[in-house]
């Protein structure tokens, strides 16, 4: 396995819609073990394919809480939610991309989510909770959408603006 390197906002990849992935093959379970590695080593709970540059439909998961649970991780290939609850809930979101930011997001409480396994086995799973935050944070990755795109144009202009200076000093 190999860590990758996680893009750092603002690069226009992490604004695209990615595209779906045609065949699971070994190269995309590699990839799914390379996002993994890198997730944890982060560390995160979540990472997605444009996060590291490219532009495939492939997110993985893993929101146990490593120092009472054992590691749970999820590859999804080709996520697609196929059912929003109307409840909604908010999380203080934050993401590998944007680093030491959080901000409150509220998205629908529950979600069940349509995608291929890493055998190549199409799969749903209903989420609430975490899960649900951090399938629908990590789904919007593959389409271009930031989890500060969910915040007011001023909240996201200020977090750009600090973001733009730390990638400049750095």
């Amino acid at each position: 396995m190999a860590l990758l390197d996680i893009l750092i906002v603002p690069d226009t990849r992490l604004k695209k819609v990615c595209a779906p992935i045609a065949n699971v093959d070994g190269r995309v379970a590699k990839l799914a073990d390379d996002m993994l590695e890198t997730m944890y080593k982060a560390p995160g709970i979540g990472l997605a394919a444009p996060q590291v540059g490219l532009l495939e439909r492939l997110i993985v998961i893993d929101v146990a809480d490593h120092k009472t649970e054992k590691p749970n991780p999820v590859a999804m290939i080709n996520p697609e939610v196929v059912w929003r609850s109307e409840e909604q809930s908010t999380y203080n979101e934050g993401c590998l991309s944007i680093p030491e930011v959080y901000a409150d997001v509220t998205r629908p409480a529950q979600v069940k989510v349509r995608y291929v396994d890493r055998g190549g086995e199409v799969r749903e799973m209903e989420a609430d909770g975490l899960l649900a935050t951090c399938v629908q944070h990590e789904i919007d990755h593959l389409n271009g959408i930031l989890f500060i795109d969910h915040l007011s144009q001023l909240k996201r202009s200020m977090i750009m603006r600090k973001m733009t200076k730390l990638k400049r000093q750095a």
